[in-house]
């Protein structure tokens, strides 16, 4: 395997292995979806790949009518997951100007000038999920919202926002660890909700990777600028002061992360690989932007780049090759949530108990732009 992998860089065999296994009907328009035709877009555009561009708005172009409207989105579901894929849309609208998908931004854009929130200001993760913020959301609406704030909005816009991160970072940081629960009802009424804090009960290792991410991509937006000096000084903080408990909780054999973060070797817990490569991408991309401190971070740039490094190695060992010379990534964690009907109560043997199944976007996604960033250092 580690000689095939000499062809041509990772990201762009993983990036060829999708594209070889799916059809333009099969895509959905959904978080998932869009996070792994994004990736392959910054694949492509990275490496000069004309075809990858061309394949993606293909597939965006089997969900985006005419007049812009979303084919299977309703607004009236307020679900900040429906946010993730408009992301791209900012891409397609800038290399073809069609009008189509500038109104495709504005119609996510409403949503979330409508979108319930807590009493503090925090976006529901869902309707659905009243009073609710999951680092999961994070993901799914900052860097879409930073992105319309840089190219289409207003200073206050950026406020918002940062005051999003810090909300989840106030109420879901564990002060012993450092590690964020993976979700906060701020009413304290779910089943899964400490009565005190509203926390959920364990550290899912996936919704860190989430909000890990999602610091950095919304950071891509904010102007270095002093007018916007405050908020970008925010967010590079609380990215800096999730270094050290990211490294602390990687497993030393494997350079992976656990599926339950803190739970270790406990039985039934298992190394994970998304939430892996979520750590990986967030480590080495932390470094290559220029925002790692090491006062703030509490250990130093050769540490977090040996973390990535040995992640990504332990990232490598999830590929298989089939016969068709096409990448597969296992060990990837279904799907997990809280709430809901069955009702899923954010316990220990929750988490260990959801499928675990192999090229999964939620984790071939993350792996794409990990095998990016870690391209991108050793070219440096």
């Amino acid at each position: 395997m580690a000689d095939n992998m000499q062809k041509e860089p990772v990201s762009l065999r993983m990036s060829r292995s999708v594209i070889g296994r799916y059809l333009p009907s099969q895509v959905k328009w959904h978080y998932e979806h869009g996070l792994v035709l994004q990736s392959i877009y910054a694949v492509g555009k990275h490496y000069g790949i004309d075809e990858f561009a061309p394949w993606v708005k293909i597939m965006y172009d089997t969900k985006i009518n005419p007049d812009g409207t979303i084919n299977t989105y309703k607004d009236d579901e307020f679900n900040l997951d429906q946010i993730n894929p408009g992301k791209h849309l900012f891409d397609l609208y800038k290399d073809t100007g069609k009008q189509c998908y500038r109104d495709a931004i504005e119609i996510l854009r409403d949503q979330l000038r409508n979108h319930p929130r807590t009493q503090s200001g925090g976006f529901w993760h869902k309707k659905i999920y009243p009073f609710q913020m999951w680092l999961d959301g994070l993901y799914m609406q900052g860097p879409f919202y930073a992105r319309y704030a840089a190219e289409f909005g207003t200073f206050e816009d950026f406020e918002d926002i940062v005051h999003q991160f810090e909300l989840v970072y106030q109420h879901t940081r564990d002060p012993k660890t450092g590690l964020l629960y993976h979700a906060w009802d701020e009413s304290c009424k779910q089943l899964w909700a400490d009565p005190e804090t509203g926390c959920s009960p364990h550290f899912w290792g996936r919704a860190m990777g989430w909000y890990c991410m999602a610091i950095l991509d919304v950071l891509d937006f904010i102007p270095d600028d002093k007018e916007h000096e405050s908020e970008r000084a925010k967010l590079a903080k609380i990215a800096n002061e999730l270094v050290k408990p990211v490294i602390t909780f990687q497993a030393e054999e494997s350079g992976l992360w656990y599926q339950v973060l803190d739970a270790g070797k406990r039985a039934k817990n298992y190394l994970e690989t998304s939430a892996s490569s979520m750590f990986v991408r967030f480590l080495y991309k932390l470094i290559r932007v220029g925002l790692f401190d090491e006062a703030a971070a509490g250990v130093t740039k050769e540490t977090a780049l040996e973390a990535a490094s040995k992640g990504y190695r332990g990232l490598c060992t999830r590929l298989s090759e089939d016969a068709d010379g096409l990448l597969h990534l296992s060990g990837i964690c279904s799907v997990a949530g809280l709430g809901g009907n069955p009702y899923r109560d954010g316990s220990f043997e929750y988490y260990v108990k959801e499928a675990i199944v192999s090229d999964d976007f939620k984790g071939v996604g993350p792996f794409i732009q990990a095998s990016l960033e870690a391209e991108l250092a050793s070219a440096e």
